[in-house]
């Protein structure tokens, strides 16, 4: 049975002024998949995930999501997705509890079904103590995981995660890894987004890399693998993307830390 096409991206450009972001995007993406969607700063990859949500407009070429051209669309699917920006803005006078219910709500969730589904997940973090506290008072991790919660409480067919492991200790990433797998596994598509390539690298079965705002690379790790003859993602992108200073850039600014260089 062929996996359903969940999103695709026909030809998408982008510009803001009369600087180019995203140039002829193409990208077709299947229910169960887990992409890692990479590449360096300003390549257009929160461009390309704010126009998939209807955060801005203004672009050519076509997005469906769940077969529907978003243009069209009243935003309906909206409901269908969960979202966790890099740096998220926290209403954080809410307690936990609040904040929770109220997100719940909005997606559709009774008061009761959003209390107890958002106690239970916080429990499972092992946060049901911090549930009626104000997130003013939460640590980053704890924040963090409040906020993948959030994106979860509808049980949404469409994620997008940027940089979700931020401020999370290790258990805490083996938990949330465990996790999107067995979302992935239930048939829900992960869009991820990340600068630590060997986290993309593991838990992702499909990579694409975006460069200037066009995709330069898409397959699994090991057929790019093939494709660069690099043994790691991070070996991949440095090649595709023209970056290989870092080992020179790393010995002169130790050379400075250690005083070698002041004089020259």
């Amino acid at each position: 049975m062929k996996a359903q096409k969940i999103l695709s991206l026909v030809n998408v450009s982008k510009q803001f002024g009369h600087k180019t972001v995203l140039s002829g995007v193409n990208l077709d993406v299947y229910e169960g998949q887990i992409i890692g969607y990479i590449g360096p700063n300003g390549a257009g990859k929160s461009t390309t995930v704010k126009l998939i949500l209807g955060l801005i407009d203004g672009y050519s070429g076509m997005i469906e999501i769940f077969g529907e051209n978003i243009k069209r669309n009243n935003y309906t699917y909206k409901k269908r997705i969960g979202y966790v920006p890099e740096t998220a803005e926290l209403y954080e006078n809410l307690t936990a509890y609040e904040y929770l219910v109220f997100t719940g709500e909005m997606y559709g969730l009774t008061t009761k079904e959003a209390e107890v589904k958002a106690f239970t997940l916080m429990k499972e973090f092992g946060l049901e103590a911090a549930f009626h506290q104000r997130l003013s008072s939460f640590s980053k991790g704890m924040k963090q995981k409040v906020l993948i919660i959030s994106s979860l409480l509808h049980d949404p067919d469409l994620l997008f995660y940027d940089e979700p492991l931020s401020g999370l200790d290790a258990n805490s990433v083996m938990v949330i890894k465990e996790i999107l797998a067995k979302l992935a596994a239930q048939g829900k598509t992960i869009f991820y987004s990340s600068h630590i390539m060997d986290v993309v690298e593991k838990i992702s079965n499909r990579i694409v890399l975006l460069v200037n705002g066009e995709v330069v690379a898409d397959g699994s790790f090991e057929e790019l693998k093939q494709q660069s003859q690099e043994g790691s993602l991070e070996g991949i992108f440095n090649q595709l993307t023209g970056f290989n200073e870092h080992e020179e850039i790393a010995e002169r600014f130790v050379q400075t830390v250690s005083g070698g260089n002041l004089h020259e």
